[in-house]
């Protein structure tokens, strides 16, 4: 099975530098073309040459609006809409950059997910959703901390979040994925 995971295209919060974790905030304009730029680049197929079977993405706006977007292009429905792949929790600091939450709270965030905690929930959730969708090619649109937290568990290594709307790629099955494309190390 190959796997792509996308991040949802910009936002105003992104545009902005701030933390929109769990907030649901909707795309922008720039977001959209993103996602259409996404979509066009994802009809390549994946790296086998053969078509994507099924799109899924979290259950915040910003990633079902981007995985429509996709599934259009692809034509395709969306597969799904899973909660357990929203973002991480940033907790009381959403909203604000990280500068002004490193000001207002220090470096412990009221509410935050602590990272080893959304990593084990990354991994299980993507495993569990494409157990759940067993198909050949999968688009899986998500958020950029969740694919960096996947990413780091599946390479060994300290990745850097992905830009809005790019991929990461992966090939296996639940439990033992490889990196195909799209990693950058941190």
């Amino acid at each position: 099975m190959e796997i792509a995971l996308v991040r949802h295209g910009q936002t105003d919060f992104n545009r902005d530098g701030k933390l929109q974790g769990t907030s649901d905030i909707p795309l922008n304009e720039t977001g959209i073309a993103q996602a259409h730029t996404a979509a066009r680049l994802l009809a390549d197929g994946p790296a086998d040459g053969a078509r994507w079977d099924a799109v899924v993405s979290s259950t915040l706006e910003r990633a079902m609006v981007t995985a429509d977007i996709i599934a259009a292009t692809l034509e395709l429905e969306v597969g799904g809409r899973y909660a357990s792949l929203i973002e991480r929790a940033y907790g009381e600091a959403e909203g604000l950059t990280k500068e002004q939450a490193l000001e207002r709270f220090g470096t412990e965030w009221p509410g935050e997910e602590d990272f080893d905690d959304l990593q084990r929930r990354a991994v299980a959730a993507v495993d569990e959703v494409a157990e759940r969708n067993p198909v050949d090619a999968l688009v899986i649109v998500t958020h950029g901390t969740f694919i960096r937290a996947f990413a780091d568990h599946v390479a060994g290594l300290e990745t850097r979040t992905p830009d809005n709307a790019h991929s990461v790629r992966f090939t296996g099955s639940p439990g033992a994925w490889r990196v195909v494309d799209g990693l950058v190390l941190a």
